[in-house]
């Protein structure tokens, strides 16, 4: 079988794979927008989770087989190519309608039944990977894993693990006496996983925009396995830092471009105004066969049928008028002071704070917090040999450089309906 993307262009899905790709649980995605609300700023980005997991999947393939390249084939390593391209291809089918945003309405994770290796707080609510968990181990989706497993011997409890990124049975991930599962993980979710390698060139080319454009053959071409005792993990060769850097700063112009904009944002802000004022009227369910009802459709079409205003609001695109916005901490003061004055006049307003850092794996008061981290090796250029191997914190200056969170601070609300001694009193405080 092979798909047509227009970002990758050909992709081949195997034999033994159709199944799944075919399931309802995996066409569920198709009806599941990669980015929620961003499509009523950017109309073009009505991409969804299902080309994006497919595309996942495809990097993933190109990455092990250029770090393998030198590795005589055998059925182990096939079985593990084969377990983090499913990893990849099904670390999103857990999402909910409208992607993060009705997470919301989750249930607890007691409610989920999922096996007890997964449950680290039953208390907790439930988020995607929960549901990813749950549609991999446990429901008529794990039925579809027939053909790989008799093909590769893949076990669908390991692609859980290599998803949530513990395992209790490292045996499965051990090839000629060194543990994969650190580099196998990575490739799923880390600082320079797969998924991130998708979304970034995606997310750009259905928004219209070049913040995310990065020299994915280069990086491909410079990963590495980098082996430290008896763990594998990955490596970027050090003439390919430089390259690194730049995929770091493509994120982060994404974030402050796209994922924050103030509309998007608002948006998912009043979803939630309205979950909260009509508690009745949508809930995601535990029981993960009719999860499957549950797509941006579902959603949207009982937004249009509520008489909620919020609901009502969000289907007509009205989002009130952003009265201020802050960027860092230097208004600070400001934003308290209008936050103060809406409150005391009994001013409804929404106040939408978004942050980002240039990395969530690092933390610069405790680099031990990186379970798995990124390696830079140097190599020999006449050998290939590993010279040495370190952190790639170590390697770059740029961690340090935005080791502060950026954050984006906005407060809206109905302007044109106040009283013109409110309008006059907002400006004071927003022109001061």
């Amino acid at each position: 079988m092979e798909v047509r993307d227009p970002v990758h262009g050909s992709i081949k899905v195997l034999d033994s794979e159709i199944q799944i790709l075919e399931h309802p649980f995996f066409q569920r995605l198709r009806n599941i927008k990669q980015l929620g609300f961003s499509e009523f700023v950017f109309p073009g980005a009505t991409h969804t989770r299902y080309i994006h997991s497919i595309g996942v999947m495809d990097i993933a393939s190109k990455v092990f087989d250029g770090i393998f390249k030198d590795h005589e084939p055998s059925k182990d390593l096939d079985r593990l190519k084969e377990t983090v391209r499913l990893g990849c291809l099904l670390h999103d089918i857990g999402h909910a309608p409208l992607s993060h945003t009705t997470e919301f309405v989750m249930p607890s994770v007691a409610e989920l039944q999922l096996p007890k290796s997964f449950v680290h707080n039953g208390e907790a609510q439930a988020t995607h990977e929960d549901y990813t968990i749950k549609s991999i181990v446990d429901s008529s989706f794990t039925e579809s894993f027939k053909g790989v497993i008799e093909e590769f011997g893949v076990n669908p409890l390991n692609i859980a693990e290599l998803i949530i990124g513990e395992t209790q049975d490292p045996n499965y991930f051990t090839y000629k006496g060194t543990n994969y599962f650190p580099l196998m993980h990575q490739l799923v979710s880390s600082e320079m996983d797969c998924d991130r390698m998708d979304y970034l060139l995606r997310d750009s080319y259905f928004c219209g925009v070049s913040y995310g454009k990065f020299d994915l053959d280069w990086i491909i071409d410079n990963l590495r396995i980098a082996k430290v005792d008896d763990l594998a993990y990955l490596g970027i060769s050090e003439r390919a830092v430089a390259t690194f850097d730049d995929f770091l700063l493509c994120r982060f112009h994404m974030f402050l471009m796209v994922y924050f904009h103030y509309k998007s944002v608002c948006l998912e802000k009043m979803l939630k105004r309205y979950f909260t004022n009509a508690p009745s009227e949508y809930s995601i369910p535990a029981d993960i066969e009719q999860y499957l009802e549950h797509d941006d459709h579902h959603l949207m079409k009982i937004l249009r049928n509520s008489n909620d205003p919020w609901a009502k609001k969000i289907v007509r695109n009205q989002i009130p008028k952003k009265i201020f916005e802050t960027f860092g901490t230097s208004q600070i003061g400001q934003l308290k002071q209008l936050e103060n004055y809406l409150s005391s006049e009994g001013i409804d307003f929404i106040k939408c704070s978004s942050s980002g850092r240039l990395s969530k794996y690092y933390n610069e008061n405790d680099t031990s917090s990186n379970k798995y981290p990124l390696k830079v090796v140097r190599e020999s250029g006449i050998f290939s040999e590993q010279l040495f191997i370190q952190d790639i914190h170590e390697a770059t200056s740029l961690f340090e450089k935005f080791s502060q969170s950026h954050s984006v601070a906005r407060i809206h609300c109905e302007f044109e309906t106040l009283a013109e001694k409110n309008k006059t009193e907002i400006l004071k405080i927003v022109q001061s």
